[in-house]
C-alpha cells in the first residue's frame, strides 16, 4: 500500500539528461531541469522543494475549474451553486480543489509517474460542487521534453461541468522575467473588472499592447491576463514559447485541442519573489467559464472521460 502522501513527499524522474521532480501532494510539477556536463543543472521550471516553499501555485493542477469563478457563484443544469470564495485578488473562487489534495500513485518508473485523485459528490457539494470525478494525471519524460497528459472521468449520475489547468512557471535563466521574450498564440483576450473576474468581453489583441503572437520582450508589462482564440499549426497544436536571444535558451509549451486558453502570469503579488518566471498556465476553458461555458467550458456526461495532453520542449542555439 503507497503511503499517504503529504506536502514533502517527491518522486524524481530521468530521462538522458532530463530531470523532473513531481508531488502526489496536488500531483504538482515542482521542478523541471536539464542536467549539464560539468555536474550543473539548467532549470527550465521555476520550482520548489518542500510544500512550504512553494510560491504562487507553482506546479499546480487546476481541477475542477482553473482561473477564477465570479463571486464564487455559478449555475449548472437549473442549479444555482455557491463555491468558496478563496481568491485573495477579490470575492471569487479560484483554482479548484485537487491542489491542496493527497494523490495516489498507480504507477511509477524511471520516467514516468501516474497520480490519481477522486473528488465526491457527497464531500464537495456542501461546497458547490456536487458532482464525482475520477482524476488521473501522468508526467512522463522522453526525447521530446516533459509530457503531462489529463483524464477526468464522470463517476457520478448527472452531468458535471468540467475545466483543466496547470499552473508552471517558466525561466530560460534570467535573473527577471523581464529580459526575456514570449510569445503567445492567442487572437484575443479577456477584458477583467478591477476584482480580476471577466467582464464577458473578449478583446482582440491585434494593434495592442497585449499582441505577442510574435516575439516581443516581456520588459516591465504586467502580465495576469488569459487570453483565447488560439492559433494552431496543421494538427491542431497550439504553442507558446519563451527565450532569451542571448543566451539562445528556448521553451516551447505546445498543447493539443483540449485546451483553448492560456493564462500568462509574471508573478507580480508574490511578495518575495516577483517576476522571477513566466507561468503560462494551460487551461481547457478560460477563466469563469462556469459562467461562459461558450468559453471552452466541457460538460462531461455520466461515464464519459476528458482527455488532454501538453508538452514542454527545450532548446539552445
Amino acid at each position: 500500500m503507497t503511503p499517504r502522501a503529504t506536502p514533502d513527499t517527491e518522486i524524481s524522474l530521468a530521462f538522458e539528461n532530463q530531470r523532473a521532480v513531481l508531488s502526489p501532494w496536488g500531483a504538482s510539477l515542482r521542478r523541471y531541469f536539464l542536467v549539464e556536463g560539468g555536474g550543473g543543472e539548467h532549470d527550465l521550471v521555476w520550482g520548489y522543494s518542500g510544500g512550504a516553499q512553494k510560491k504562487g501555485g507553482q506546479g499546480d493542477v487546476l481541477i475542477p475549474f482553473p482561473g477564477r469563478v465570479a463571486e464564487g457563484r455559478y449555475s449548472f443544469d437549473g442549479q444555482t451553486l455557491q463555491l468558496e470564495r478563496n481568491d485573495k485578488e477579490g470575492p471569487n473562487a479560484i483554482h479548484g480543489f485537487v491542489r491542496t489534495l493527497p494523490w495516489s500513485v498507480l504507477e511509477l518508473d524511471s520516467n514516468r509517474v501516474v497520480f490519481e485523485v477522486r473528488l465526491n459528490a457527497a464531500a464537495y457539494g456542501p461546497r458547490g460542487y456536487p458532482f464525482s470525478l475520477a482524476i488521473r494525471v501522468t508526467y512522463s519524460l522522453d526525447a521530446q521534453g516533459l509530457t503531462c497528459m489529463f483524464s477526468v472521468l464522470n463517476v457520478g449520475r448527472q452531468a458535471a461541468p468540467v475545466g483543466v489547468g496547470f499552473h508552471p512557471y517558466f525561466t530560460v535563466g534570467t535573473h527577471l522575467v523581464d529580459e526575456a521574450e514570449a510569445k503567445i498564440p492567442a487572437a484575443g483576450y479577456l477584458e477583467f473588472n478591477e476584482r480580476l473576474a471577466p467582464t464577458g468581453r473578449v478583446m482582440p489583441v491585434k494593434g495592442t499592447a497585449l499582441d505577442y503572437r510574435d516575439f516581443r520582450l516581456v520588459g516591465e508589462r504586467r502580465f495576469n491576463h488569459c487570453y483565447v482564440e488560439l492559433d494552431r499549426d496543421a494538427a491542431g497544436m497550439a504553442t507558446a514559447s519563451l527565450r532569451h536571444q542571448e543566451s539562445g535558451r528556448l521553451i516551447e509549451v505546445v498543447m493539443d485541442r483540449a485546451f483553448s486558453a492560456i493564462v500568462v502570469y509574471t508573478g507580480d503579488a508574490i511578495a518575495d519573489a516577483p517576476r522571477r518566471a513566466l507561468a503560462i498556465e494551460p487551461m481547457t476553458c478560460a477563466t469563469d467559464a462556469f459562467n461562459h461555458p461558450e468559453w471552452g467550458l466541457t460538460r462531461l456526461l455520466p461515464d464519459e472521460t476528458f482527455t488532454g495532453r501538453y508538452r514542454v520542449s527545450s532548446h539552445t542555439s
